[in-house]
């Protein structure tokens, strides 16, 4: 009877211990297991190597520019020349009509032979003259006048003299040749066309365009930085050796040939507040042509010690602030405010805010917020992001 109480008692206070155990169990089961860490993409941050270039436009211009001319007057009556060709110093472009220079030349030559004779009558006179006046047979004005006349005549021998020369160059000049080495452009005038020596008349012009120049202009106050960093040491001076210009054509191709800056102009334009600069670029191709336009790189200095970064891992924060991600030692995120110098092709030139040896996060932000704890793994890569910055 006892047992039987004793059962009854216990019975229900088994039954309520175990579901109690049992709901305890329940609500230990149903409660969420912590989050592991977000895994992203990071790079460490590194120093190198990066040539200071500047890129600047210009326009292509021929090293020589020569514009053929008349010189003579007369009929136009051939062309010896491909339009468009290349041409030789000294050879035949053009001819025109020599008979009337000929005959000029002929009457010049007549002219003197007559000034000759009549020199040489004046020079028998004074001979005869002098013995003459010795003994009072003439006069000594006769005397003095004949001496006057040989005087005149050897003069009228000197412009007769001239006169031959200058019709023999303008018989000369009926064959116009070209005045230096280059490609000439189109004929200016036609056959049977009559060209001037008085008015110049322009027949072509010939360009020579291997080498060319490359001129254009750069900032004061961009020059005026550079000399800092270099005073600063933050630039070294280039090796002559790189220092060169790389020209970039209108059509965004790179010119396979390099080119050497010739000089920098002492003297800063007062309306523009910029330097002229010129660069000689060989065109053995003749793919540059005058006029053309074209961008140059300009290596001025090298950084030995320039901090890079690509340029997908900077994000735009207020007023265009540049900001980045960086995992500290803690494997937290932290929200980094940046300055940047210029970009080097996929990377960009960190001024201010980064340090070697940092991490920063390439992959992966939109899952590590600021103050987040991430798991970072080295960004791997196929396009050449992490390789170093190109040098020009």
């Amino acid at each position: 009877m006892k047992n039987t109480i004793s059962n009854r008692i216990l019975l229900p206070v088994a039954i309520a211990t175990v579901s109690i155990v049992l709901s305890a169990c329940g609500k230990k089961d149903t409660k969420p297991p912590a989050r592991p860490p977000a895994e992203v993409s990071v790079v460490t941050v590194a120093s190198e190597r990066v040539n200071h270039a500047t890129e600047l436009p210009g326009r292509i211009n021929p090293m020589r520019e020569a514009q053929v001319r008349a010189r003579a007057t007369g009929i136009l009556l051939k062309r010896s020349f491909e339009e468009g060709s290349n041409v030789k110093e000294g050879q035949v472009l053009f001819e025109i009509d020599p008979l009337p220079l000929q005959a000029s030349l002929s009457s010049a030559k007549a002219v003197l032979a007559k000034t000759e004779a009549t020199l040489k009558e004046s020079k028998a006179n004074i001979d005869r003259y002098q013995e003459l006046v010795k003994i009072n047979a003439i006069s000594k004005q006769v005397y003095d006048q004949a001496v006057a006349t040989l005087g005149q005549n050897e003069a009228e021998l000197l412009a007769a003299k001239a006169a031959v020369q200058t019709a023999e160059l303008n018989l000369g000049y009926a064959k116009v040749t070209a005045p230096i080495s280059g490609r000439i452009g189109k004929a200016m005038v036609t056959e049977g066309a009559l060209v001037s020596a008085t008015e110049a008349t322009q027949l072509a012009v010939i360009r020579q365009l291997d080498p060319v120049y490359f001129d254009f202009t750069q900032s004061s106050t961009e020059v005026l930085r550079l000399k800092r960093a270099l005073e600063k040491g933050t630039l070294e001076s280039v090796a002559p050796g790189e220092a060169r210009v790389t020209l970039m054509l209108e059509d965004g191709t790179v010119y396979r040939h390099t080119g050497k800056l010739l000089f920098s102009d002492i003297s800063v334009d007062p309306t523009t507040g910029m330097i002229t600069l010129r660069a000689e670029v060989p065109n053995p191709e003749n793919l540059l042509m005058p006029g053309m336009f074209a961008r140059a790189q300009i290596v001025e200095g090298v950084n030995l010690n320039a901090i890079t970064i690509p340029q997908r891992t900077i994000t735009r924060g207020a007023a265009g602030a540049s900001l980045v991600l960086v995992v500290n030692g803690e494997n937290k995120v932290e929200l980094r405010n940046i300055e940047i110098d210029r970009t080097v092709g996929t990377k960009v030139v960190v001024a201010k805010g980064l340090k070697p040896g940092e991490r920063i996060i390439v992959e992966g932000s939109q899952k590590a917020p600021p103050g987040s704890v991430v798991k970072p793994v080295p960004f791997a890569s196929t396009t050449g992001t992490n390789s170093p910055a190109r040098s020009n």
